[in-house]
């Protein structure tokens, strides 16, 4: 069964916490898009951390875990975090990394920071050289990672790009040497090499093994290439349709799509937010929900929930459950708001418009009674206070969409399960 776990807002959603929660049963754990500009903070019996490309079943030692061909991935980068996590007794001998998958080499970071310096308009990059690599990768520049094998001609074709990159954009010369960069490269070519492989056979016998595959992706669909805020979005495509190409797996065989949502809402970067609160209040749901950068450190600005974000999801991910992270945060509230449509020039819309129209756009809000129970050790739903209920209720009568999961706290066990959910009026 392959089930894919993706985010339904901005990133940063909680995706870590409910694939580690999800790896206690599955068999493999891919990582199907994106870059080391991941931050998934995870809370197990191991401690926390801040996994950047390792995928969130790492913890499971029975589980394989794969980055998959859409990834790019910095290899120092890579092979630091292993030696963070084998340091503190976690195996990483399961990692499978696809030969397919690119490489974001130093020359992709210095290029970053000199693009984003030259624009009139930042976008908001988290300077990890992630958008120049998939720039390069469709630019037909890029270098697999499964060159690296063979030392000689991948030092050819390093000069070659290396050349063809100074070429284009000479003021890179600047920020660093090539021999640097080599010498960088082939220490890390020595730890990885192990953990390349062709992947498509493997997933292909897990799958007609009938294996557990959880799918794992960074950001959410408001930071996705094509349906995001544009150009405020990452460089590749999480959404569900991303996972068929970076995982290699038909797009016949997800089965099981869960959203994870927070129960308010969240950015990094710039870009329209149309619910952002400039108060006290958003300073109460950063404050509270500790909402800082995994991989950046940098504060996310916070707002009430975004529903047409989430309908808009509900359409182009495929949901079939949702889990809502955080609710405990908002305790303390008397009102919770819920952005249920934007205005603009004297139109509604009831899902998210291209973001040079979303910029000027008015959120539309609802407001429901809050609650001041810590709700952090609450197991079952029946547990929670009837205001919380009531909110998780009206929004699945919205969305049409169960919510199975809620999270109420940052460890795995602060997870209630819903088997019965009888709110939608089906």
């Amino acid at each position: 069964m392959f089930h894919a776990v993706v985010g339904a807002q901005y990133g940063d959603e909680g995706k870590g916490k409910m694939v580690d929660y999800f790896a206690v049963n599955a068999d493999v754990v891919v990582r199907y898009q994106g870059g080391g500009n991941a931050g998934h903070t995870i809370v197990n019996e191991h401690g926390k951390f801040a996994l950047h490309l390792v995928p969130s079943g790492i913890f499971n030692p029975e589980t394989f875990c794969i980055l998959g061909t859409g990834v790019v991935i910095h290899p120092a980068h890579l092979v630091r975090e292993l030696r963070q996590l084998e340091d503190r007794g976690i195996s990483t001998k399961r990692l499978i990394v696809s030969e397919r998958a690119h490489l974001v080499l130093p020359y992709h970071v210095w290029q970053d920071a000199y693009e984003e310096e030259k624009r009139s308009r930042k976008v908001g990059t988290t300077l990890q050289g992630i958008g120049p690599a998939y720039q390069d990768k469709v630019g037909r520049y890029g270098i697999q990672i499964g060159e690296m094998i063979h030392l000689d001609s991948f030092r050819t074709r390093l000069e070659a790009a290396w050349a063809a990159k100074i070429e284009r954009m000479p003021a890179l010369a600047d920020y660093g040497s090539f021999e640097s960069m080599w010498a960088e490269l082939v220490d890390a070519r020595e730890v990885l090499l192990p953990h390349i492989a062709d992947t498509l056979p493997f997933l292909m016998e897990a799958e007609q093994s009938q294996k557990h595959i959880l799918l794992e992706g960074q950001l959410g669909i408001m930071r996705d290439l094509d349906w995001g805020v544009y150009p405020y979005v990452t460089s590749s495509s999480p959404i569900t349709g991303g996972v068929f190409a970076g995982a290699g797996i038909p797009a016949t065989a997800i089965s099981r799509v869960t959203g994870i949502t927070k129960a308010y809402t969240t950015a990094v970067g710039e870009g329209p937010f149309p619910t952002q609160l400039d108060n006290e209040i958003g300073q109460f749901l950063q404050d509270k929900g500790e909402e800082f950068g995994a991989t950046t450190g940098r504060a996310r600005k916070c707002g009430w929930l975004d529903l047409p974000a989430l309908r808009m999801g509900a359409w182009l991910n495929g949901y079939t459950e949702l889990a809502l992270m955080k609710l405990d945060v908002l305790a303390g509230l008397e009102k919770i708001g819920v952005c249920v449509a934007y205005r603009r020039n004297g139109h509604t819309y009831s899902m998210p418009m291209p973001a040079y129209q979303l910029e000027d756009a008015e959120p539309i809000y609802e407001f429901y009674e809050g609650f001041s129970e810590d709700i952090s050790n609450c197991r079952v739903y029946e547990e929670l206070p009837k205001t919380a209920r009531q909110f998780i209720e009206a929004l699945e009568a919205d969305l049409q969409i169960p919510i199975r999961y809620i999270s109420v706290g940052p460890n795995r066990d602060q997870t209630i399960i819903r088997n019965e959910v009888v709110s939608l009026g089906k």
